[in-house]
C-alpha cells in the first residue's frame, strides 16, 4: 500500500468513538500492512458501517456481519 492510500485509510479510520479509534489505530499500525487487496476491500466494507454498529462487532457484542468479513473481524478483535 502506498503512502497516499495509507493516509486515506487512516483518515477513514477516524471515528466518533474513542474506543473504536484506539482499536483501529492499533490495527493500522500492526495488521493492515500484511493484508492483501481483497482483505483491504473487506476492511473498507467494515469501515462503511456506522460507529456503534462497528464497535459492537469489534467488541464482540454482535455477530451481525457478512461471513466474508470474518477474517478481518477476527484480526480487529485481536487488537
Amino acid at each position: 500500500m502506498d503512502r497516499i492510500a495509507h493516509d486515506r485509510l487512516k483518515w477513514k479510520c477516524r471515528r466518533g468513538l474513542l474506543e473504536l479509534d484506539l482499536v483501529l489505530d492499533r490495527f493500522l499500525e500492526d495488521g493492515v500492512t500484511a493484508m492483501d487487496e481483497a482483505g483491504l476491500k473487506r476492511f473498507h466494507e467494515l469501515l462503511d458501517l456506522p460507529d456503534n454498529e462497528l464497535w459492537d462487532i469489534v467488541s464482540g457484542r454482535s455477530d451481525a456481519y457478512a461471513a466474508g468479513l470474518r477474517d478481518v473481524v477476527a484480526r480487529l478483535r485481536a487488537c
